[in-house]
């Protein structure tokens, strides 16, 4: 895949994710806001992983072996995959979709779509496409730098969506855990 794709999507994929967090934003006059950071935190965690993956992949040391071209299509292939599965799951919650962790009144249990086999695959997706970016560098240090300060931030913000929907949710999101990974299906 020609390197001019692969960072169209780079360049889509922050455009889309501004144009969310502008669109999508809970309203503290509707919702029960229970953010306490972790947008931003993720923010962080992902702009300093990219920016140390960009400087990471001209080590000559961290290069994996084989051919650039093939780490540049797996990782696009990789890239849309996620991006597909995160839209699919922002579509799937609709209205319930904020970008900044809060409750409505009238909050269910969402469990179609993506969410039948884990509870959260917009996240899933997100770390996906990350891994996909990483790939894309041809470089096992780009991908190191990129998904430990992202998948700590992504973790966190879990913890705090997960306390928000179980003390709101109660029993039902409780059983839901139950059946339920987190990110990958029947795994973790």
């Amino acid at each position: 895949m020609p390197p001019v794709v692969l960072w169209s999507v780079v360049v889509l994929f922050p455009v889309f994710e501004i144009a969310l967090a502008r669109i999508k934003r809970a309203n503290a006059q509707t919702s029960q806001l229970e953010d306490r950071g972790s947008l931003r935190l993720l923010w962080i965690a992902i702009t300093v992983g990219v920016i140390l993956a960009v400087a990471a992949q001209w080590v000559p040391s961290a290069r994996l072996p084989g051919s650039a071209e093939l780490y540049r299509l797996v990782g696009s292939g990789l890239i849309l995959a996620g991006l597909a599965l995160r839209l699919v799951s922002i579509l799937t919650l609709g209205r319930l979709f904020t970008v900044n962790v809060a409750i409505h009144s009238d909050h269910p249990v969402v469990e179609k779509g993506p969410y039948r086999f884990v509870r959260h695959p917009s996240y899933s997706g997100l770390l996906l496409a990350f891994i996909g970016l990483g790939v894309s560098f041809q470089s096992w240090l780009s991908i190191l730098v990129l998904l430990v300060p992202i998948v700590l931030a992504v973790v966190n913000r879990v913890a705090t969506e997960e306390r928000a929907l179980l003390s709101f949710l109660g029993p039902p999101y409780t059983a839901y855990c139950a059946r339920t990974k987190r990110f990958i299906p029947w795994v973790v």
